[in-house]
């Protein structure tokens, strides 16, 4: 059985075998330890041919995802273009070299420590990483999604488990990907995939997969986590699993602005019909809003919120969502959390084929004594709103909360939020400041993130930063200059930042070629 005859069974849309996935395992190795010398310009050449090869397949991938999802053309071009996108600023991002973390402390006798030996350190590719994608968006986290991108661009090889909600488009995407890979000189088996849970529970399992990448739910990220531990030798699991994304909103917020705060929260619920790993699930609103009730001490608390979110509503059209199955379990999950006790309705959806919107509403108090109801994921367009009493109750209340990918504080300048904005700093990865979660820009800074069980470790899954989970610090002791890893090497052949005895440097370009032929004569005198 060989790499070849694996792709091609993939590429037919029928399951992985042990057979294949063994060749496809192996394939991967290969092509890592082939290309594992290479330098980041050569890297960046293969995810630049990516980019170019799915732009060229583009209105057949669309035409595909479309007819799989049930998501329409505008939503998946601005995916794929944002896809595209994530893979050139990959490309820039391993040509600066600043991943490598490369160290130099030179021999030193005089070292406050005692004399110290030359020390080089720097980050390796980890080897092949298991990709699962996500349902919910087919290119962004799917076949040549984060996970993907960012382990190859660490160097290391890829075998990427197609998700069954689009294996179609799976099938097509890991063609565009391999054709565009051969064409640009990459190793033979780079990236690879394959379909159905027996190749996918062998993955997990094999013991050339140095890493898994995961995006889905909560139940199966645990199930993996667990197959990952079991493993004769544990590797790292970096699991996505969404969150519920608590949204609290200050008294004066809701007072200078509750209608836009409220059109706002329905906008962004009910974005991509709720089926955003970042879609608030919460709202904390000040007491006495949900039914227009209160003491009339101010315009806040006679605000309605049944009506506003109503009105924000009414404009909006239902679309089927990914698959029968989410949308049984998005009419569970809302039925159950109706059912609870303490939680009422608030504005009434249905479980349509193509669901209308549901707003659920219960009190402090009420999750004070079953803190549960603040972990219900509802998959879909359904949100809970929470009525508090006092703001000194906000950070109580988050407290209840479990790990977030996101927290957003809707608050006023003046606000003394100090204690609730620490607190949402401690649940949760990313922070907002009077915005809306959903929409995860790719950046040098953005962090997709946070504490189990938003996700399984401390990184980011969106950004440059992503790129540093597939790689691992190695230290050279006292090594010959030529036989040292080129971006340890004093000459610095490949140009990247080094910190040399506790200083950063970046070598000039006009020094790059210098450098290179530094290394060549040191190269040449190596027995």
């Amino acid at each position: 059985m060989t790499a070849d005859t694996a792709l091609r069974t993939s590429a037919a849309g029928v399951p992985t075998g042990p057979d294949q996935l063994e060749a496809a395992v192996e394939a991967a190795h290969a092509a890592f330890e082939q290309g594992r010398t290479a330098d980041p310009a050569a890297r960046a050449a293969w995810l630049e041919a990516i980019a170019a090869g799915l732009e060229q397949d583009s209105a057949a991938l669309v035409e595909i995802a479309g007819r799989e999802t049930h998501l329409g053309a505008p939503r998946l071009e601005g995916e794929l273009k944002r896809t595209v996108f994530q893979l050139r600023l990959f490309a820039a991002e391993i040509v600066q070299g600043e991943h490598f973390d490369a160290t130099i402390d030179h021999a030193d006798s005089s070292w406050g420590m005692g004399p110290r030996p030359d020390l080089r350190r720097y980050n390796v590719a980890l080897g092949v990483v298991g990709v699962f994608g996500a349902s919910n968006f087919p290119f962004a986290f799917s076949v040549m999604g984060g996970d993907s991108a960012s382990a190859l661009a660490a160097g290391c090889g890829v075998v990427h488990k197609a998700h069954d909600g689009h294996r179609e488009l799976a099938v097509r995407t890991a063609q565009a990907v391999t054709a565009a890979l051969d064409a640009a000189g990459a190793p033979s088996g780079l990236f690879s995939l394959i379909i159905g849970r027996q190749a996918a529970e062998a993955l997990v399992d094999h013991p050339l997969v140095k890493a898994i990448g995961f995006t889905g739910s909560t139940a199966g990220g645990r199930a993996l986590l667990n197959r990952v531990a079991a493993r004769p030798e544990p590797i790292p699991f970096f699991g996505e699993l969404g969150g519920i994304n608590a949204v609290f909103v200050t008294r004066k917020a809701w007072t200078a602005r509750s209608e836009e705060i409220l059109t706002g929260y329905a906008g962004s619920f009910t974005l991509g019909m709720g089926q955003f790993c970042t879609k608030p699930g919460l709202l904390f609103v000040p007491a006495g809003s949900a039914d227009g009730t209160s003491d009339g001490s101010s315009a806040a608390e006679d605000a309605d919120v049944r009506g506003l979110l109503t009105a924000a509503l009414a404009d909006f059209t239902p679309a089927q969502l990914l698959s029968e199955r989410l949308h049984e379990g998005y009419t569970d999950a809302v039925r159950r959390l109706q059912d609870t006790a303490g939680v009422e309705l608030l504005v009434e959806g249905d479980f349509a084929a193509a669901p209308a919107p549901t707003v659920l509403h219960t009190t402090a108090d009420a999750v004070r004594r079953n803190p549960e109801i603040l972990r219900q994921e509802m998959f879909g367009p359904a949100s809970l709103v929470v009525e508090y009493g006092d703001e000194s109750e906000l950070a109580g209340l988050a407290g209840l909360l479990e790990g977030q990918l996101t927290t957003t504080l809707q608050a006023e300048e003046g606000d003394d939020v100090a204690q609730l904005a620490a607190r949402l700093a401690d649940i949760s990865g990313r922070v907002l400041w009077n915005g809306w979660p959903t929409g995860v820009t790719v950046s040098y800074a953005q962090h997709h993130g946070g504490p189990y069980p938003a996700t399984t470790s401390a990184t980011t899954s969106v950004g440059t930063a992503a790129i540093r989970r597939f790689l691992r610090p190695v230290a050279y002791q006292s090594f010959p200059s030529g036989r040292l890893p080129e971006p340890l090497r004093d000459g610095n052949p490949w140009n990247v930042p080094q910190r040399v005895d506790g200083v950063w440097r970046r070598p000039s370009s006009a020094h790059r070629q210098d450098a290179v032929n530094q290394d060549a004569g040191s190269q040449e005198e190596q027995p």
